[in-house]
């Protein structure tokens, strides 16, 4: 006996559409939340999802792949300032040797100003009594710094606390007493700052080109122990061009310098050279302290009394 089955086909559920498409009516606006392999999309279609991206307030990380299109550019992360990085790790090996630095008695105000400005920041982190205290009892020394004055010379010249004794600041105090840093032109606070000047590129250099302005010897050290900022100054961009102006324009004689040393420290084009054509365009002259030293308002009153004095003996 043979059995036939007929089997009918399920009919169709009442909310599912025989279309494949799920989506028969695509809506346009969602293209935006469709997630595409951003490598496979043209420039301008990538620009129209960032540009709808940023309006909607959206600044989180680039889109995925979005750094590996050309002309993109990835998100960059701020990095950390070393400045804004606490101190805590460090002051364990720095607080120490501030604190026993006491025996020369310097304030810890101004103190907090020397690790700017040492050269050599290493100092701060090692033993007082091997680095740093040899300088101080130098100066205190042979220097014969009053104890005083011991903070300021600090505070003018922090590379005197980074200098070796015995290879630096010896050696340059001896060149500088035969100078005639002696007596009442001994090394004072002010004047400490030269100790820290090699002898052999610094020092000879400057009294050479001194001596060959047509000064002696005599004249030279007299003109570096009244002005001695003079060896603080650099030959080429100081020294020489100022020289040759007083020389060649000004058309005075070097001599003049013996008795005003000081003209080194003044600028050239922001004094000497406008006061010189002043003088120059009404024909007269006057030293060069006078021309220098006073302040720009008494040189007008002065150059004006002259002119008067100048126009009276013509009549």
């Amino acid at each position: 006996m043979l059995l036939r089955l007929h089997l009918s086909p399920l009919p169709p559920k009442p909310h599912q559409s025989p279309n494949p498409n799920p989506n028969p009516n695509p809506n346009p606006s969602s293209y935006s939340s469709v997630s595409l392999p951003l490598q496979r999309l043209p420039l301008p279609l990538l620009l129209l999802l960032r540009h709808r991206r940023r309006r909607r307030g959206g600044r989180g990380d680039p889109l995925p792949g979005e750094a590996t299109l050309p002309g993109a550019r990835a998100r960059r992360r701020p990095v950390p300032r070393p400045r804004a990085q606490p101190l805590a790790p460090l002051r364990p090996n720095l607080v120490p040797p501030l604190r026993r630095l006491p025996p020369p008695r310097l304030r810890a105000a101004p103190l907090r100003r020397l690790p700017r400005l040492l050269p050599a920041p290493h100092l701060l982190t090692s033993d007082p009594s091997l680095s740093l205290l040899p300088s101080l009892r130098f100066l205190l020394g042979p220097v014969a710094i009053p104890f005083p004055h011991l903070r300021s010379a600090v505070l003018r010249c922090p590379r005197l606390l980074a200098s070796s004794v015995p290879l630096q600041l010896h050696p340059t105090l001896l060149f500088l007493r035969r100078v005639g840093f002696v007596g009442p032109r001994r090394i004072t606070a002010h004047t400490a700052l030269l100790l820290v000047s090699s002898v052999e590129r610094t020092l000879i250099p400057k009294l050479d080109f001194l001596r060959s302005l047509g000064l002696s010897d005599r004249d030279t050290n007299k003109l570096v122990l009244r002005s001695p900022s003079i060896l603080t100054f650099s030959v080429d961009r100081n020294l020489r061009p100022k020289a040759e102006f007083l020389t060649q324009q000004m058309g005075r004689d070097a001599v003049e310098l013996k008795a005003f040393p000081q003209y080194f420290s003044f600028s050239l084009e922001g004094r000497i050279k406008p006061r010189h054509r002043m003088l120059k365009e009404s024909g007269l002259a006057m030293p060069l302290s006078e021309m220098l030293k006073v302040s720009d308002g008494e040189f007008r009153v002065r150059l004006v009394d002259m002119r008067l004095r100048k126009f009276d003996e013509c009549l």
